[in-house]
């Protein structure tokens, strides 16, 4: 297809890109630029484009890449910047330590509520804080899957209701 054949096609069919930037965009000016981005594009990349294409389904795919791409450089450039001024925080002289005692009591009263807890919840629960599957604690337990999550869901209960005052 020479230059001149290939122009005319273009402009013949330029008049279908109108109404699917629209969709695209949803705003006259952007559709306006989409299009002529489109054309563009085709134009620069005529060598792409084979005899016996769609021409309508090029240009759609053109158009549709362009959209996206420009959404994606948009949705990254509409990063929030914080340009308060805080240097006052870069040489503050400030470090933070854990407590490490109020951890340790934690912990402590985690494992004493786990220990309260009825058998028939603790064995259960006590495998899956320890990092089991549930399918893998109905194994250990010859126990169904479900009634392996309804006694962890009321271990978790109890245990709640039991810190709650920690």
């Amino acid at each position: 297809m020479s230059t001149i054949e290939f122009n005319q096609v273009l402009i013949h069919n330029s008049d279908y890109l109108k109404p699917f930037a629209m969709t695209l965009t949803r705003d006259s000016e952007s559709a306006k630029d989409l299009v002529q981005e489109t054309l563009y594009r085709a134009l620069a990349n005529k060598e792409k484009y084979l005899d016996g294409t769609n021409i309508k389904a090029w240009l759609y795919t053109i158009m549709r890449n362009i959209f996206i791409n420009n959404y994606r450089r948009s949705a990254k450039q509409n990063t929030i910047f914080d340009n308060t001024p805080n240097d006052f925080l870069l040489d503050y002289n400030q470090f933070t330590t854990a407590n490490t005692a109020e951890t340790n009591l934690s912990v402590k009263h985690i494992y004493e509520a786990i220990h309260q807890l009825p058998e028939i919840f603790k064995t259960p629960f006590q495998l899956y804080f320890e990092g089991y599957k549930y399918h893998e604690i109905a194994l250990v337990l010859k126990e169904p899957l479900g009634t392996i999550k309804s006694r962890i869901h009321f271990a978790r209960k109890l245990l709640k209701q039991q810190l709650e005052r920690f």
